[in-house]
């Protein structure tokens, strides 16, 4: 019996919020702003949270500081649910996203700080034993991590765990990932629509899934916003979904996290494919109904109350 179902490989920071934007920012000048939130940021932990609110046991591996945003990002993880014990302290401070928001529009600026560090060989071998699947997000924010993306595959497969990837964007856009050698490892490769063409360095989603299918491991499910998702088998075979559209959208963000979250969630549990993309679905569809990435996920009963309510659909974790 493993003791976890699900180990989340990825970044960690706070985001910092600042709404009631007077003005953007001018060099040597001083602005202000009327409200300020400080919260768990980051992808993998938005999924790591929704997945531990379906009913998968997670855990975490990630990088902080030993400052005071680490400790917020641990007992934020905790509070979740997430199992924290394979965190790792490090001497660089934690990293760190203030979000500027000027009406529907938005300005990041990001300091990597400790997630930029971490790297294979600071993650406890005992990980690949505890788990039944690793899901690995944001590689182009984590330098060391995707220099050593062969290493932490090699060691999923020689404990015989399934793996997910979810890439994300590029922020440099250099998309410097071998995806012909590494896809080959994964399992499940789950990026979205756009992502999936930068990396593959083509111009519509038929070229890109073709770019990709001789590598594929075993399936590939692309995100595609509120049109759907597409599954993509080894073979060759496709299967789209179209999304449970929300009327009332307060916010997506988050929203292909709380994908992923479905998706993994449905497939460690060993559930077809199918039905693992309608899980994923689901949850992308619940997470618009409330604010911020984690703001609906406050238990599976509210999850699956949502699902029914609002979508007419049984979820089936």
């Amino acid at each position: 019996m493993k003791q976890f179902d699900i180990a989340a490989i990825g970044e960690l920071n706070v985001d910092i919020i600042l709404n009631g934007i007077e003005s953007e920012p001018e060099i040597g000048k001083e602005k202000f702003a009327k409200e300020m939130t400080v919260t768990l940021g980051s992808s993998t932990a938005i999924f790591a949270a929704n997945a531990a609110a379906v009913g998968s046991k997670v855990c975490f591996v990630g990088m902080v500081g030993r400052d005071s945003f680490g400790s917020l990002v641990s007992s934020s993880l905790e509070a979740k649910g997430v199992d924290t014990g394979y965190l790792i302290y490090g001497d660089t401070p934690t990293g760190a996203t203030v979000c500027m928001n000027y009406g529907e529009d938005r300005a990041n600026l990001t300091y990597q700080g400790a997630m930029d560090v971490m790297g294979f060989g600071d993650i406890k071998p005992e990980v690949f034993r505890s788990c039944r699947h690793i899901h690995l997000s944001s590689l182009f924010m984590q330098s060391a991590l995707l220099r050593d993306i062969h290493k932490v595959l090699d060691a999923a497969k020689a404990e015989g765990v399934s793996v997910s990837l979810d890439t994300q964007w590029d922020p440099v856009e250099k998309w410097a990932l071998d995806y012909k050698s590494v896809l080959p490892k994964v399992t499940v490769f789950l990026p979205n629509e756009k992502e999936l063409q930068a990396l593959t360095g083509t111009t519509c989603l038929e070229d890109a899934v073709n770019a990709v299918l001789p590598f594929l491991g075993h399936a590939m499910v692309v995100k595609c916003g509120s049109k759907g998702s597409l599954l993509v088998r080894k073979d060759g075979t496709q299967n789209f979904l179209p999304a449970f559209l929300n009327k009332d959208v307060v916010d997506a963000i988050g929203a292909g996290d709380s994908f992923n979250a479905g998706f993994v969630s449905a497939f460690v549990k060993g559930l077809p494919l199918e039905e693992c993309q309608r899980c994923g679905n689901l949850t992308g569809a619940v997470n618009t109904t409330a604010a911020g990435g984690t703001g609906a996920f406050v238990s599976k009963e509210a999850v699956r109350k949502i699902c029914l309510e609002k979508f007419g659909q049984v979820f089936s974790l």
